[in-house]
């Protein structure tokens, strides 16, 4: 057909949703021949918006076809309405598909409409429309009371960024006044094909620092203590501050180290985030300036592929306050998953790192996507995107995965 002989018709559906509903419209549409030149659902508790676009030949053939379309949607107790639309518009529209795409994911314990308003608002400002809106994480009761509550809806997005830094330091606002997350990703192939995650091991995968609970262990827990904050805030290097901790812990008997491995506080979801990722074929890594006696009981205990840290020396049962080996600081973390990316033939934009402190900060720019997780301050400001309001496993819902994915293995 010339394009002045096509007739271009938006039909939109609503009512309640049930079996057949596409089936019977598209059947109608197949008797005229009719082409598909788009269409979109949403079902919002069992209440169906349909969306058809099709073209079909102008003139005479178009009022039967709607005819039949009213009649067989009489039959199936729901509404239509038809909405012309002409060629040039159809074709801007197509036009305005090549503009650049993002996704933004807002993650939080529950999703409240202040948030979703303040981020909208934000979007807005800036420029970008909503193509599309998807919830990742299961519906939720209103009745029961969930042991660990956790939303995510995911909007994809259009449009010519105004301001991006503007943006970010608008979304880092809201995240810190209305305890929400917000990320916001390029739409591009790599987003879509991550390959490798490498985490942070204290205060990131475990809910502790464990050098601070060695040094309590050998009385000397608050000077420890001291040096760690300032060293995860970048107050002093880290290379220093881990030489002063380690000088702090002689004489510690391994069968502390022991204990203290045995009970680990693993952080929320991360049992759940890394069965996930070994069932999708995702590589991963422990980069930690902590200790290699400690990760790789996590190795172990989470099937992590992995472990780059610092060596304790021991002798005759003790700690000696010294280490074997160079000290992993946070260019050592960069280099470690850079290595590990080209061993596995992984380009870096299909990485991810996941860390809480300032020495995590290398890594986190280096890969492709760096989140910040219950992080500093300092680091959050610094990283692309961060995760503070839901465990560990939050960070499958940056790659996208709904709950039914996750929960089907």
């Amino acid at each position: 057909m010339a394009a002045e002989d096509k007739e271009i018709i938006l039909l939109k559906v609503s009512g309640h949703d049930k079996i057949g509903v596409t089936a019977g419209l598209t059947a109608v549409l197949a008797a005229y021949d009719a082409n598909i030149l788009d269409i979109g659902q949403a079902d919002i508790h069992d209440t169906l918006s349909l969306g058809i676009l099709f073209e079909i030949e102008a003139g005479s053939s178009s009022a039967p076809v709607l005819k039949d379309l009213l009649f067989k949607a009489y039959e199936l107790e729901i509404k239509v309405k038809f909405i012309p639309i002409s060629i040039e518009d159809y074709e801007k529209w197509v036009k305005s598909q090549s503009k650049q795409r993002y996704i933004i994911n807002i993650l939080g314990e529950k999703l409240a409409a202040s948030q979703l308003s303040a981020v909208t608002q934000i979007m807005s400002d800036q420029n970008l429309n909503i193509d599309s809106i998807i919830r990742l994480t299961g519906r939720t009761s209103v009745v029961e009371k969930e042991e660990y509550p956790r939303s995510c809806i995911q909007l994809s997005v259009t449009g010519e960024i105004v301001n991006k830094i503007i943006m970010t330091a608008s979304f880092m606002e809201i995240s810190r006044t209305l305890n929400v997350d917000i990320s916001f990703q390029e739409d591009n192939i790599y987003r879509r094909n991550r390959r490798l995650v490498c985490f942070d091991m204290d205060s990131t995968l475990i809910q502790t620092e464990v050098i601070d609970e060695l040094a309590e262990l050998n009385g000397v827990g608050d000077q420890v203590r001291a040096i760690t904050e300032s060293a995860m805030n970048g107050e002093i290097d880290f290379n220093e501050s881990f030489k002063k901790r380690m000088a702090l812990l002689e004489g510690l008997s391994e069968e502390v180290l022991q204990n203290v491995a045995i009970n680990l506080p693993i952080t929320q979801g991360a049992h759940r985030l890394m069965k996930a990722l070994k069932y999708y074929g995702y590589k991963t890594a422990i980069l930690s300036g902590g200790f290699t006696y400690f990760g790789e009981y996590l190795q172990k205990e989470l099937g992590i592929d992995y472990v780059h840290a610092n060596q304790l020396e021991i002798k005759d049962g003790k700690l000696t306050g010294k280490y074997i080996g160079d000290i992993v600081d946070g260019q050592k973390k960069a280099e470690y998953l850079k290595a590990i990316a080209e061993k596995e033939g992984i380009h870096i934009n299909q990485t991810i790192a996941v860390g809480d402190g300032a020495n995590d900060l290398p890594m986190l720019n280096l890969a492709g996507l760096g989140i910040a997780f219950h992080a500093k301050p300092k680091v959050k400001e610094s990283a692309s995107t961060s995760i503070s309001s839901l465990g560990l496993d939050g960070v499958l819902y940056l790659l996208g995965y709904h709950d039914r994915y996750i929960d089907m293995m």
